[in-house]
């Protein structure tokens, strides 16, 4: 079963904490493209899309809908002041130049050493996998949002992905409906529970090495 919005919605709101002010950020489809409704007015970033926008602001209220502004998943967006317009060779240029300094993604399985693997279920008709090949390895921090289990209940931060990898040893962070992780050379690191879920629960559906460093925030 997929998450509800208010999960969702709170997995984009503990990963908006995570973008400081300065930073040029790109946005994946899903769970990502909520992450600007819950930045802090004060937070003076450029939010970059690979179609070719820099400068994305929150999602405009209904009916005020631009029909020539969108983002990557094709959602309507508002504009921030500043914000540019180019082509997707520019943006693409962009983000192999390593000018992204987050980008926060999807995924279907984290490995504990980090590897990637976000862009297709062997059998499944998919159109390519994008831009996030380059954002993986190209972006100074990887973060990752989903769901902790698939829809069968299985750990989707694994010991090993099973599914074709999107890049290997690039995800620094995940945020789950249940908990915040890190990655470093040991291994998946606890840092903090989500909306009081359980240790043993968090902790029983995570594959791999798992560890907690000081205190749970």
């Amino acid at each position: 079963m997929g998450l509800g919005v208010i999960e969702r919605e709170r997995i984009a709101k503990r990963a908006a904490r995570e973008i400081k002010s300065g930073m040029i950020v790109n946005l994946g489809i899903g769970i990502p493209s909520l992450v600007p409704n819950f930045l802090d007015p004060g937070t003076s970033v450029m939010i970059q899309s690979e179609n070719g926008l820099l400068g994305i602001g929150g999602s405009p209220e209904k009916g005020k809908e631009d029909e020539n502004l969108c983002n990557a998943a094709g959602w309507p967006v508002t504009v921030v002041k500043g914000a540019s317009y180019f082509d997707s060779a520019l943006s693409f240029g962009m983000i192999r130049k390593g000018a992204i300094d987050v980008t926060i993604l999807g995924s279907l399985q984290v490995s504990q050493s980090g590897d990637l693997a976000n862009w297709i279920v062997p059998g499944k008709k998919v159109p390519g996998m994008g831009g996030a090949m380059e954002l993986a390895q190209k972006a100074k921090k990887v973060i990752v949002v989903m769901s902790h289990t698939d829809k069968n209940g299985a750990p989707k931060l694994v010991a090993d992905c099973t599914l074709p990898l999107t890049a290997k040893g690039c995800v620094d962070m995940v945020i789950t409906e249940k908990a915040v992780i890190t990655i470093d050379s040991g291994g998946f690191v606890l840092q903090e529970l989500m909306n009081e879920e359980d240790l043993d629960d968090v902790l029983r559906l995570t594959e791999g090495k798992i560890r907690i460093d000081g205190p749970l925030s």
